[in-house]
């Protein structure tokens, strides 16, 4: 799989918020993908870190993965967390392993702490008995897809090239007909050369409760497709800052909301003044850890976007606490705020929304991540237009 799962993180009593900590666990249990999707920048990208790591994650990786996260809500009092079992392909790992492996966290976690616990899948390996079983232990699952058309996912195939449509569509329906209370979402990567409306509603026919879109991994030694390498931040095209705003009305003025876009309501909240949990906007520390196959403790997977070993921490769940990578350089850099900005970013009026967007999507190979994002542009279009909705929208009610 070559999106790191994103699901909303649990809210957070207040005094979790005051101490600093990790409140999303992402744990590869399985480090091998049953697809290649051509466009992958976990297998295809400039990191390599995967080719020396088991595939699967050992019993005893698993095991001591669960007492360091006990170990860490208890020593923070939380009262929520987020497991994400991932991957690779985690359901080739076989759904009752990664049930008993939520089990055990559920089983150690301290009193009054509650595990909400998540799976990111491509789909194309659920089937009834696989969906059943964890459904039946709380793991909600979330499907990672191109868009609701085979047209739209001809970039997902597996190893042969054979096309991974057929089997993930019916996994979808087969969750969202037969398990819809353990039904997560669809997280779907912007792609600005499809029909924006077209593929809102080819998902919509999937019956997501939730959409998370996200904007491709690039930066600016490797932008992503349709935006220049070289140029400022300002003045740069917006295809997919265009793409976001022609979904944002179709949702926006449906007067029902059909479906949950994570991007939006995140923007909504954060205009207003609310807190929001999302990578993608906001000045609110990100709170996710990585546990890979091998028990290394690594940042989050998108940085491997940037260049090879840059989530690497050094740290191990065997020798290290999740407070030691709380103390760790690369954390603290990406926990602090708008300290960690450009200064084109902290004077921008829209930083508090805006945030300075994605933290992988800043990369520079000559001066690391203090740069605005490469998506500024396409982002302070997003905002604005937000922003302009929520305008016309609340002078409307003064009326």
């Amino acid at each position: 799989m070559s999106r790191q799962a994103t699901p909303k993180t649990p809210p957070r009593a207040e005094h979790d918020r005051l101490r600093p900590s990790f409140g999303q666990f992402i744990v590869k249990v399985h480090g091998r993908c049953n697809l290649a999707c051509r466009y992958c920048y976990l297998y295809a990208g400039p990191d390599r870190t995967w080719r020396d790591r088991p595939a699967a994650a050992a019993p005893a990786v698993l095991d001591r993965t669960a007492h360091r996260i006990a170990e860490h809500a208890a020593a923070h009092r939380l009262r929520h967390v987020a497991l994400v079992l991932h991957g690779g392909e985690p359901l080739l790992a076989g759904a009752h392993r990664l049930a008993a492996f939520a089990d055990r966290v559920r089983g150690l976690a301290p009193a009054g702490c509650t595990v909400h616990t998540t799976v990111q899948t491509n789909a194309t390996l659920l089937t009834e008995a696989r969906a059943a079983t964890l459904a039946r232990y709380g793991i909600r699952i979330g499907i990672s897809l191109d868009g609701g058309l085979a047209a739209h996912n001809t970039q997902r195939t597996d190893h042969a090239g054979r096309p991974s449509w057929p089997e993930a569509s019916r996994g979808a329906r087969l969750l969202a007909g037969r398990h819809p209370d353990a039904y997560a979402g669809i997280l779907t990567v912007v792609d600005p050369r499809t029909e924006p409306i077209e593929m809102y509603e080819s998902l919509l026919d999937l019956q997501p409760p939730a959409i998370d879109l996200l904007l491709p991994h690039g930066n600016w030694t490797n932008p992503p497709p349709g935006l220049p390498r070289t140029g400022s931040a300002s003045g740069r095209p917006t295809p997919y800052g265009d793409w976001l705003t022609t979904v944002f009305d179709r949702w926006w003025r449906t007067g029902r909301r059909e479906t949950r876009i994570r991007l939006f309501e995140e923007c909504i909240a954060l205009l207003l003044g609310l807190p929001a949990a999302t990578e993608s906007l906001g000045l609110d520390p990100i709170d996710a850890i990585v546990v890979e196959t091998d028990g290394s403790i690594e940042q989050v997977d998108s940085l491997k976007s940037a260049y090879d070993t840059a989530a690497a921490t050094g740290l191990d769940i065997f020798r290290h606490t999740f407070d030691d990578a709380l103390r760790h350089p690369g954390v603290a850099a990406r926990r602090a705020g708008a300290d960690a900005l450009a200064a084109t970013c902290r004077a921008c009026p829209l930083l508090t929304v805006c945030g300075g967007g994605h933290y992988a999507h800043r990369y520079r190979a000559e001066n690391g991540f203090a740069n605005p994002s490469v998506y500024c542009a396409d982002l302070e279009r997003l905002v604005r237009h937000v922003a302009a909705r929520l305008s016309d929208a609340t002078a409307g009610e003064r009326r």
